[in-house]
């Protein structure tokens, strides 16, 4: 390293040109860096969405669900596979291990499921594979006012168009608009008088309208094409259509057209399109963001009666993570400055020290651009979690420097030579730090994809403050503190006294940091481990799901009751009411029941959203009957984040009932569960004719009644140049089970009641079924309190595993808790990796054991004040604490490989003890120096707002903090003790030397 400060001084006028070609290339590397929300993440998922109108769960189970689970059960790399599903709609979540190619995957169960043989009136599937950069870019409301159907298509085709031209704009769905049909309702007084059969309807179409080409002729001596076309453009040509011989459909069947919306959107209580905008994979996530916003305002301006709204954009989401990082990082390097200020008492000095700030991110984001990393929440974190550390090495490099001229005259020597004295301990800190994120490689899938970014954010800022400090520090230290006068600058004479009363009293010290750490380690275990606060989140989520039965009119009607509750209230922007299942959402995988209303909410900024909550909570009693929920939007989950399951699986239905309700009544009790149900309570009544096979042929008596009760697609035609389709409405409309047994139907005698071939039976049926790698299990469901989370979790399962399950059937607990043991558990694993890495790179620098284990013990140290803080705040601890606790390993260590940097120095000329009292005075400014700058830096992150999917957050600043403000504390004293300790024999006979000396010089 002496060598690297050596060759700057050399070079002076290559480093000027190196220190503009860092700072121009860091401002051109900010402006070329694509922006994103979150950097590119597959998720190990396959999703397969299919919608089914009209059917029932069972009938989707069997028909659909089970033979697409047939279909990709041996898709290479699966690991598990499970779905659900419910009336109309069908899903199959196939999860794949670390090691799988998506891209690949996906196109196996895309060939799996095509192969498929679904019935008529079930949607082709759609297979979803999802990545982070299908998070959509925007959404966009459009309200058309006062247009007729025809103009109303038009107009949605040119709006789609629009946005479709946006560049970098890639998938654009329309949810919300409208469906043209034509429905032919059948009389049955008209059929039965004119001796009409059901079934001749349903052949109406067939053979009517083509468009064929017959070939080529020579006609009147030139060469010419023949083509048949036949056409039906409009409703009287429709219902001229011969049905039987002298019967027309116009004579046995009303025949109207109709315009219904496939799926309902709504924003201020007015029905809208739902435009989802995302972006191809390499666009701009701001500029295509820009660009949908300058389509919005055109389209108002060129459109009449248009009313198009931007109500979220993440695109927005990053310009302002992007503003507030950046202001985070300005704030944090000024505090780091005043700071240095404060300790150092010279502005040169000061303003040598913080050059390092702007180089090394000017630095960190040409490399980022170099790696191909995008500035996202995940990146900027990294920059402002970074910043405190940057000043750290130019701080140890100054501080020497200053010391030294304090009592030598000035000097380039002087200056390389104090540079040199604390180029080994920077450098190992440095790496030790950098070294604390390098297990993050290590890791596969998306956990990966989320990390890494991060950690290479603050790896390339560490090193590239690090050459700072070896290189332009020195140079810049020659040029503005040559002739400046200073002032002798001695160690405490106080902390060195207390210290040797700590050395010479080892037990008290350490008794006292023992307890202190169990005590620590005691009050974390006992705090509970909530989910992410959300007082403070932007957007909210709001369900009202009514049970299977429920008519879809009675749905929608509390719906609309609670959409006006909502937009009654004040501390809203908007609210965007959604119901139904459409194609455009099921491309996204997201299919759901009929009787389920979503709501997403926009907060007003400062709004309480936790109140909202609650208050949502207290309108339960209003909508009985129905499930009431609120929480904060998640852009990567639709799944509640505060829920945990338990899965019972087996053979035997019986079984697995009897084991649901087991759990059940286990969990029921469990304190601060709110609320517990399974998928088996979700019934509805199913009315079944068991045939007589003598009596009838059962697949002509299910044509006929599915044609009697149930909508069915006749084709299309091409009215008022629409693709218009034709639906043969039921003719039947049964409201007891006595109408149900009074439905005419064919026999081979003639028509007759199907009571006559068939005996009716009711029965109650799970409206939803849910499989497992192809087997049916039951699904119960806890909602918890969020910030009981882990405790709830974990009594959920000492109860669950207390139970004694029915033969043949196993319970599974998973869910939010689950998911949040598992995270915390791989962090665990990486802090160990990091714990290894960090005492090999210190074994290296030292060339001892013991010494490195010294450094070691700071990290308990560190323990003590993260949980303090986290006490002294309030704050829960989650996901992001512990993320926090992982940078504590590499931030910490350095303070003490500073200190014991200088013991190795001293011990070379003074005893052990002589050479802890004078490293730690010594060292004790520039240690204060650089925690309290690194902890200044951070206190934007305490007191500025998280961004949503960010790991940094202000849980893992205070953890930071308060874990380096105890362990720089406690280092000063607590390592002396354990480094003295270590080496108790040598130090005793030092001391005993020294004394003998004493006495035989008296």
């Amino acid at each position: 390293m002496q060598r690297l400060t050596k060759w700057a001084f050399n070079n002076k006028a290559a480093m000027k040109l190196i220190v503009l070609m860092a700072l121009v290339m860091g401002v051109i590397s900010y402006w070329r860096l694509p922006m994103e929300f979150l950097p590119e993440a597959d998720n190990p998922m396959v999703s397969i969405a299919a919608i089914g109108p009209g059917y029932d769960a069972k009938s989707m189970e069997t028909q659909v669900t089970a033979k697409i689970e047939d279909a990709v059960q041996f898709v290479k790399g699966k690991s598990s596979m499970t779905s659900s599903s419910g009336n109309g709609f069908s899903k199959i979540d196939l999860a794949f291990d670390s090691k799988t190619n998506m891209k690949d995957a996906k196109a196996e169960v895309e060939a799996a499921v095509a192969a498929v043989q679904l019935p008529e009136r079930v949607m082709k599937p759609f297979v979803v594979q999802f990545n982070t950069s299908m998070i959509p870019i925007s959404w966009v409301s459009i309200g058309l006012n006062g247009m007729n159907d025809a103009d109303r298509e038009k107009a949605e085709k040119n709006i789609i168009n629009e946005f479709k031209k946006i560049d970098g704009a890639g998938d654009v769905s329309l949810g919300g608009k409208i469906i043209p049909s034509v429905l032919i309702t059948p009389d049955a007084e008209k059929l039965a008088a004119k001796g009409v059969p059901f079934q001749a309807l349903m052949g109406v179409l067939q053979g009517r309208a083509a468009a064929s080409s017959i070939g080529e002729k020579t006609i009147d001596g030139a060469t010419g094409n023949i083509s048949v076309v036949a056409a039906i453009n409009d409703l009287d040509t429709l219902r001229k259509l011969p049905v039987a011989a002298g019967v027309t459909l116009g004579d046995v069947a009303e025949v109207k057209a109709d315009n219904k919306p496939e799926s309902i959107s709504s924003v201020g209580g007015k029905d809208v399109l739902l435009l989802t905008i995302s972006k191809t994979a390499n666009a701009n996530a701001v500029k295509v963001g820009e660009e949908v916003a300058n389509t919005v305002d055109r389209l108002n301006k060129e459109l009449k009666g248009t009313d198009a709204k931007v109500l979220l954009s993440t695109s927005d989401q990053v310009v302002h993570s992007v503003n507030s990082m950046l202001r985070e990082v300005l704030l944090g390097a000024l505090f780091a400055t005043i700071v240095i200020l404060l300790f150092m008492r010279n502005f040169r000095a000061t303003l040598v020290t913080i050059v390092s700030i702007p180089l090394s991110l000017g630095i960190t984001l040409y490399l980022l651009s170099l790696s191909g990393v995008t500035l996202n929440i995940i990146t900027l974190g990294g920059v402002a979690v970074a910043v405190g550390r940057l000043v750290d090495d130019s701080i140890v490099v100054i501080e020497n420097i200053y010391r030294r001229l304090q009592k030598e005259p000035f000097s380039i020597e002087l200056i390389v030579d104090a540079t040199k004295e604390v180029a080994t301990a920077i450098t190992s800190s440095t790496l030790v730090t950098v070294a604390v994120f390098l297990p993050m490689g290590l890791l596969r899938g998306s956990l990966q994809a989320f990390l890494l970014p991060f950690a290479l954010t603050v790896a390339y800022s560490l090193i590239a403050s690090l050459l700072v400090a070896l290189t332009i520090v020195p140079i810049l230290s020659a040029f503005l503190l040559r002739g400046t006068k200073m002032k002798e600058h001695e160690g405490s004479k106080r902390f060195a006294g207390f210290l040797t009363w700590n050395l010479k009293h080892k037990w008290a010290p350490l008794l006292i940091a023992v307890v202190l750490l169990v005590g620590s380690i005691g009050a974390y275990m006992s705090m509970p481990k909530g989910a992410i606060d959300s007082s403070s989140a932007a957007n909210l989520n709001v369900s009202l799901e009514y049970p299977s039965e429920t008519p879809h009119e009675a749905v929608i009607e509390a719906g609309r009751k609670l959409e006006t509750y909502l937009n009654g209230r004040s501390d809203i922007d908007w609210v965007l009411m959604s119901n139904g299942n459409s194609s455009d959402n099921a491309k996204y995988g997201d299919v759901s029941s009929p009787t389920l209303v979503t709501y997403l909410v926009d907060m007003k900024e400062g709004a309480d959203a936790d109140k909202f909550i609650e208050d949502i909570k207290k309108q339960r009693p209003s909508y009985q009957g129905a499930d009431l929920n609120a929480g904060a939007s998640d852009f990567m989950s639709g799944s509640s984040s505060t829920q945990v399951i338990v899965d019972v699986t087996g053979e035997d239905p019986d079984a697995i009932a009897k084991g649901a309700e087991q759990v059940i009544a286990a969990i029921k009790p469990v304190k601060d569960v709110i609320k517990v149900k399974s998928n088996q309570e979700e019934k509805k009544p199913v009315y079944t004719f068991e045939l007589d096979p003598v009596k009838a042929k059962g697949q002509d008596v299910a044509m006929q009644l599915q044609g009697l009760l149930n909508p069915i697609p006749l084709g299309s035609v091409t009215i008022d140049n629409r693709d218009t389709n034709v639906i043969l409405q039921p003719s039947a409309n049964p409201l007891t089970e006595a109408d149900l047994n009074k439905l005419m139907i064919m026999t081979d005698k003639g028509p007759a009641a199907v009571s006559s071939v068939a005996m009716l039976v009711k029965s109650d049926q799970s409206s939803a079924f849910f499989h497992k790698d192809g087997k049916l299990y039951i699904r119960v469901t806890a909602d918890v309190e969020p910030s009981q989370l882990s405790l709830v979790g974990k009594e959920i399962t000492e109860k669950v595993d207390a139970l004694k399950a029915p033969e043949g059937t196993k319970f599974t607990v998973g869910g939010a808790s689950a998911d949040q043991s598992a995270d915390f558990a791989d962090l665990g694993v990486i802090m160990l990796v990091a714990i290894g890495i960090v005492y090999l790179i210190m074994v290296i620098t030292f060339k001892t054991l013991r010494g490195p284990l010294a450094i070691m013990c700071s990290l308990p140290l560190a323990a003590i004040g993260a949980v303090i803080g986290l006490i002294i705040s309030g704050v829960t601890p989650d996901f992001t604490a512990v993320f926090g606790a992982l940078m504590l390993i590499g931030i910490v260590v350095t303070n003490a490989i500073v200190l014991i940097d200088r013991v190795k120095q001293n011990e070379e000329h003074m005893t052990i003890r002589e050479a802890l009292v004078e490293a730690a005075s010594t060292r004790m400014r520039p240690i204060l120096m650089t925690a309290v700058a690194t902890i200044s830096a951070m206190l934007p992150l305490v007191f500025g707002s998280s961004e949503s999917g960010s790991i940094v957050s202000q849980s893992l600043a205070i953890v930071v903090i308060g874990g380096l403000a105890a362990a720089t504390l406690l280092t000063l004293i607590i390592i002396p003790c354990i480094y003295e300790l270590f080496f108790f024999r040598k130090s005793y006979r030092q001391r005993t030397a020294a004394r003998g000396k004493v006495e035989h010089a008296a």
